[in-house]
């Protein structure tokens, strides 16, 4: 993240689930009718030149990534709602992400988490394209630098201690393991059984060769975006880690569980390749 500057990936995540609801097949995976009009008529074109999924497979295979990941994050919250009394759901790193503005559950507090220059920019583009954000949410700009997460979210209203749903996607990789830590001590403090949803992506050496060249692509690219990837892990590293904070992991979802998830039976050539990025659910444990 490039300091008072927002998020070039965050834009790139909001054109690619802006893209899925134009040029992918019903059923959608993620359903978002706001994904469009939040970018506004200076992204238009950008959209409308997406390639279709069958011309360009590996570009494909990642707007797959990111709308099944969004997708995983809502059906958890939609389930932590229903039963078990979830009334709080934190976005950290939100980008453009739109459901504190499309929030169908009565009594649920939304709270959007991001750096200050970026969460000014989704305003303003909120703005501009006249989209409210629902009753019961909540903007908590947090420099990660100097601010401490955990009294920002209590100054916006958060209740550490009761059942929360975190959705903290697209971020991981992109954090060193202090940082990585230093937020799992603050989400550990909501109560038993809160979940967090977030993506992962397994260290290089594990993946086969065509992958390793993928990822090499995709590193080269948001780091000249001034993001670099720098935390990998193993599913059985992470499960480790996550042991240290009293979580557990719910599930780990691969591209096998994804697409059979998700994407199967699907004839427009949207669909999940290779085994580098996967989503964890993890729970506070009792």
């Amino acid at each position: 993240m490039i300091e008072a500057t927002p998020s070039r990936t965050a834009l790139r995540v909001a054109l690619r689930r802006a893209a899925h609801q134009v040029h992918d097949a019903y059923p959608l995976v993620f359903d978002d009718p706001l994904a469009v009009r939040i970018l506004g008529p200076d992204h238009a074109e950008e959209i409308a030149r997406t390639p279709d999924s069958i011309k360009r497979p590996f570009s494909a295979a990642l707007r797959s990534f990111m709308v099944a990941r969004a997708r995983l994050a809502e059906d958890t919250l939609a389930a932590a709602f229903a039963e078990r009394g979830a009334r709080q759901y934190v976005v950290l790193g939100a980008g453009l992400d739109t459901f504190a503005c499309r929030n169908p559950y009565p009594g649920l507090r939304v709270f959007e988490v991001d750096f200050p220059a970026t969460q000014a920019w989704k305003l303003e583009m909120l703005q501009k394209a006249g989209i409210e954000p629902s009753p019961g949410a909540a903007f908590v700009p947090v420099d990660f630098e100097t601010d401490s997460l955990r009294a920002k979210l209590q100054e916006a209203g958060v209740i550490f201690g009761q059942p929360t749903v975190t959705a903290w996607l697209g971020v991981v990789p992109y954090l060193t393991n202090e940082a990585f830590q230093a937020t799992m001590r603050v989400l550990a403090r909501f109560g038993a059984g809160s979940e967090v949803v977030f993506d992962y992506a397994q260290p290089r050496h594990v993946l086969p060769p065509t992958e390793q060249l993928m990822l090499d692509s995709l590193s080269a690219r948001v780091a000249q975006a001034g993001e670099p990837f720098q935390l990998f892990f193993t599913p059985e590293q992470l499960a480790e880690e996550l042991d240290w904070f009293a979580m557990r992991v719910v599930n780990d979802w691969d591209s096998t569980a994804l697409t059979a998830q998700y994407f199967a039976n699907r004839t427009d050539g949207l669909g999940l390749r290779g085994r580098g990025g996967r989503i964890c659910v993890a729970e506070v444990r009792d």
